[in-house]
């Protein structure tokens, strides 16, 4: 590796989107990304009627690609003067200066924008990554699990009982509910059950509106698994819990989790645990061996549902903070 004042720091295009999902897959192995997934992602930032900001930075040593940077801002938690940034040097260029030069790069950028807040993180297991943010004066915010179920020796027939759901309530995929209310209608009812679902997830900030319009292109990610969309619906057609499962590129053994979550009225009947059993029915039917899911550390109904059912935490994701809005 030559010394970091031979770099090359750009500005990225759309021709990099295939290098810059290869660094962040190689970097952050448990969550891989492919070009497919990534062009999706900008393409969604950049088009949002919130005029979501995004900039992003690629590093070249020698015209090989080395390191990604961005700074982000996301529609679900969305505030103006609230950024998202991220570091990504690959471990064979790490020491040399490079995320430094990035992280410069990335401060220069925020001042200009007139930055008061900006969050950042690595996993546990990183503490020189850490302690790199907190030279910079960030500090924690908050921590979030990867939870892995292994499903090779999942015994579902042990928990046949907590299928059950209760009376005038039945468990449709999301396809099943598009045969039977249409797809506008369906797509409004599922939105209608996730909106207010997801009021109540543990997050470092507000949770901004989700509106139809946002919904309605969560269906154009390549990795949506409309059978794995799992949806607790009324005889009059409300959905009043959910459980998604989403695939993921190039791991065809692997699912991950989405948002499982009921809405307030409906909780406490064992709706979140029975449909976490259905979309594990549908992931064993599909020949996944293992469904990965993110849960804040102080979500504990969910820490504990997931406990309950074999989900095992993986090192936590240390979000920090700098600044507030």
């Amino acid at each position: 590796m030559t010394a970091a004042t031979g770099l090359v720091i750009r500005e990225t295009t759309d021709t990099d989107i295939p290098a810059m999902a290869q660094i962040m897959s190689e970097v952050n192995p448990s969550h891989p990304w492919t070009p497919e997934a990534l062009a999706h992602e900008i393409s969604f930032l950049q088009s949002h009627p919130l005029g979501l900001h995004l900039a992003q930075w690629i590093v070249e040593d020698a015209g090989e690609p080395v390191a990604v940077a961005a700074i982000l801002q996301f529609a679900g938690m969305y505030h103006p003067d609230r950024y998202h940034a991220e570091i990504m040097v690959l471990p064979v260029a790490e020491r040399h200066g490079i995320g430094t030069r990035l992280a410069d790069t990335v401060a220069a950028h925020l001042r200009e924008r007139g930055a008061r807040e900006v969050l950042a993180g690595a996993y546990e297991h990183q503490p020189h990554a850490l302690a790199f943010l907190a030279r910079r004066g960030f500090t924690e915010a908050m921590r979030f699990y990867d939870n892995v179920l292994e499903l090779t020796d999942f015994d579902l027939g042990a928990w046949a009982e907590h299928e059950r759901v209760p009376d005038g309530v039945r468990v449709l995929s999301y396809p099943q509910l598009e045969s039977e209310l249409g797809p506008e209608a369906a797509l409004h009812a599922f939105h209608a059950g996730f909106a207010e679902a997801r009021e109540d997830v543990p997050r470092t900030g507000e949770a901004t509106e989700l509106t139809v319009e946002d919904f309605r292109r969560r269906f154009e990610n390549p990795a949506v698994y409309p059978d794995g969309l799992l949806l607790a619906v009324t005889d009059a057609g409300e959905v009043v819990a959910l459980s998604e499962l989403w695939r993921v590129d190039g791991s065809p053994a692997r699912l991950n989790t989405g948002l499982t979550g009921t809405r307030r009225a409906w909780r406490r009947r064992g709706l979140a645990l029975a449909l976490k059993l259905a979309a594990i029915r549908v992931a064993v039917s599909a020949g996944v061996t293992e469904i990965w899911t993110g849960n804040a550390t102080t979500n504990v109904p969910m820490l504990t549902v997931n406990e309950r059912l074999g989900f095992r935490p993986r090192p936590a994701f240390v979000e920090m903070k700098w600044g507030g809005v």
